[in-house]
């Protein structure tokens, strides 16, 4: 699953850059700095973050999400904080089934803009963080679903989104080994020449079987990883630059060529 991502603030814009209008990126950066950091070197799912997300209402400038998506029909706060941490992740397989997801799959798809993730590798009873990133230094683009929820207490619309995951490349597979769970997965990426795709308006049901064709493991060949220091607990390292350093564990071997 993905939980924990990093990313920068230029990474997420480079979708809205394609406008060549500088007058509103200066507007959007006014916009987001309140709510967006510079650099997230490593941050978690479960701190619900507000990142920027392109959606079909505008598939080139984006919208302030909270990560962890609140369908529609939640009914109050307390359902809602259950389900956020519930929804993190969305299973791609499942995505029309699921009554958390399915309105969204069809009608509310998104794009987020990452500059690299982590997974844990489990060895004899321990965690170890793995740093996951493109070769080419190039933002990965994570499928999403979004969602809006309204707050009738307070009348407040909250955007939030998940990520979609799939079964796990090779490499994935090595450091996603949770005996808990039936398989390893890994988020969707897209490459950049299907993210248009991803947004493009719902039609009919035929439409499934095209998304469900895009969500596939990234190629291995063109993602690099390494093991960093420890994210969650007292030792772990925090939102600086060491997050995504080089750490080698001397009980840690795994190849992952």
């Amino acid at each position: 699953m993905c939980y924990d991502i990093k990313t920068k603030l230029e990474a997420m814009l480079k979708r809205a850059r394609f406008s060549n209008d500088e007058q509103r990126i200066q507007e959007l950066l006014q916009q987001l700095e309140p709510y967006v950091q510079e650099d997230y070197y490593h941050v978690s799912g479960f701190a619900h973050p507000l990142l920027p997300i392109y959606t079909q209402q505008d598939p080139y400038w984006p919208k302030l999400c909270q990560w962890g998506l609140i369908p529609s029909w939640v009914k109050g706060n307390e359902d809602r904080k259950r389900m956020e941490n519930q929804t993190l992740n969305a299973r791609g397989e499942t995505i029309f089934e699921k009554a958390s997801f399915r309105h969204s799959a069809r009608n509310k798809r998104g794009l987020l803009y990452v500059s690299g993730f982590f997974e844990h590798h489990e060895l004899n009873g321990n965690k170890y963080p793995f740093f996951i990133r493109r070769k080419d230094g190039e933002p990965m683009i994570f499928a999403t679903l979004w969602s809006e929820w309204i707050d009738k207490e307070s009348g407040e619309v909250i955007s939030s989104y998940s990520i979609v995951t799939t079964e796990a490349n090779p490499m994935m597979a090595k450091i996603h080994n949770n005996p808990k769970l039936p398989e390893p997965r890994m988020p969707v990426i897209l490459h950049d020449e299907n993210a248009d795709d991803w947004l493009r308006p719902w039609r009919d049901d035929t439409d499934s079987a095209f998304l469900t064709d895009m969500m596939q493991p990234f190629p291995q060949s063109e993602l690099e990883a390494w093991p960093v220091r420890r994210l969650r607990g007292k030792d772990a390292v925090g939102n600086v630059p060491e997050a995504n350093e080089r750490y080698e564990y001397e009980e840690l071997d795994l190849e992952l060529n």
